[in-house]
């Protein structure tokens, strides 16, 4: 039996090209600095005692740099190319952070966020387009699980170390984040300097990929894709707020410590570093990956009903609610990405992933404010039932997207 699950191992990671591998290690090594962002809730309420809307302001404000930077990001990638424009966003998003750890005026954070989050975001339209193009088209799924992978050892890592870090000072997460961040941008241009794309032509087909946009075309011009983004709008509102306002939710309502909370939102990483890899490689051609998606988001919605349960157990019903996310998550956000660089071609991989991105910032910008709006003026519970019915409306939204195109349903 052992040696059976050490080769279902051996075969999930097998096969992936060196570049893949480098970039996974220099993404592990980045998210291992992204330990500020979860927490930054926390840093406005507890260490500046503002207000929860002014902690939900900070967050929408993330999110239209982030919307800024997706965009500039993307477009960049396709103009200047993945590699600089990778180096840059993280080099400078180093910066930004120490500067947003020194500064304590509102009015500055605000300015300081928005520039902050323009180039974290502008980084992610530009590694996805490196994801692709180093890997062959039927690793597809694979690199981006791998790319995952390492985001999530490294989301791990550094969550939990972030809540030793915010029961301390919360200042110090911003200093490891701005030196973390500087140091993934040094690897890349010492580690991948000339990197080669893997040869690739036209689209990059997945099995149940139909119908694709013309090459070069505009993702905003592709119909099925623009509806596909809604529904992830929808779906990252969600993902957000569960890391975004459910931390605040823990420490004000359930008087989860900092620590603690740290340690809940390292699980999430924990888990799909254990077992996402080998769950793709196992699910591979057996269902319609829009089938995936769909479960997925019910899962989501399975996670956010624990938030409504009486709070007898507040840490047992915490980690049920990160472990139901969790399982959702690497059900359909792998295959949300393989289906996002399947619409597009080698000319306009940036634009798509930049599109995917802004769906993602939008979010952002929604999300929080709408949420700690409906927290603050009817409570935290009526917050988590509108999540619920909102994961399933995913759900649905998938399933009819893709009812008759990719043969699910």
């Amino acid at each position: 039996m052992l040696n059976k699950i050490i080769e279902s191992y051996r075969v999930s990671f097998s096969g992936l090209s060196r570049e893949t591998w480098l970039l996974s290690l220099v993404i592990l090594i980045n998210r291992c600095g992204y330990m500020a962002v979860p927490f930054m809730s926390m840093y406005i309420t507890q260490s500046l005692h503002r207000s929860i809307a002014d902690a939900g302001l900070i967050i929408t404000l993330f999110g239209v740099g982030s919307v800024l930077g997706g965009m500039a990001g993307g477009y960049l990638t396709d103009f200047w190319g993945f590699r600089p424009v990778q180096i840059f966003s993280l080099l400078v998003s180093g910066l930004f952070f120490v500067l947003f750890g020194l500064v304590t005026n509102f009015t500055g954070l605000c300015f300081l966020i928005v520039l902050l989050s323009f180039f974290v975001e502008a980084f992610k339209p530009a590694n996805s387009t490196a994801v692709a193009a180093y890997s062959a088209p039927e690793n597809l799924t694979r690199s981006y699980t791998l790319n995952r992978l390492a985001m999530n050892i490294g989301f791990g890592f550094g969550t939990s170390v972030g809540g030793i870090l915010a029961a301390i000072n919360y200042s110090l997460l911003f200093w490891v984040d701005g030196i973390v961040y500087a140091f993934a941008g040094a690897l890349i241009m010492f580690l991948l300097p000339g990197a080669k794309t893997v040869p690739q032509s036209g689209n990059v087909h997945t099995p149940e990929t139909v119908a694709a946009p013309a090459a070069g075309q505009s993702p905003w011009k592709d119909a099925l894709f623009v509806r596909f983004l809604a529904i992830i709008m929808l779906y990252m509102i969600c993902f957000i707020l569960l890391f975004r306002l459910v931390p605040v939710y823990w420490k004000e309502e359930m008087h989860i410590g900092e620590s603690t909370i740290g340690i809940l939102l390292g699980m999430n990483g924990i888990i799909i570093a254990l077992f996402e890899m080998i769950l793709i490689q196992n699910l591979a051609n057996r269902r319609p990956d829009s089938y995936y998606m769909v479960a997925g988001t019910i899962f989501s919605a399975f996670a956010f009903s624990m938030l409504v349960v009486p709070a007898i157990a507040p840490v047992i019903l915490a980690a049920a609610a990160v472990i139901l996310f969790t399982i959702g998550e690497m059900l359909a956000l792998p295959y949300i990405s393989t289906f996002v660089m399947s619409r597009a071609s080698v000319f306009n991989r940036g634009k798509y992933s930049a599109a995917y991105s802004v769906s993602q910032s939008v979010a952002q910008i929604i999300g929080p404010a709408a949420g700690g709006y409906i927290a603050a003026h009817w409570g935290y519970n009526v917050l988590w039932v509108t999540l619920v019915v909102l994961s399933f409306s995913c759900a649905f939204g998938f399933k009819t997207l893709f009812q008759g195109k990719m043969g699910l349903g």
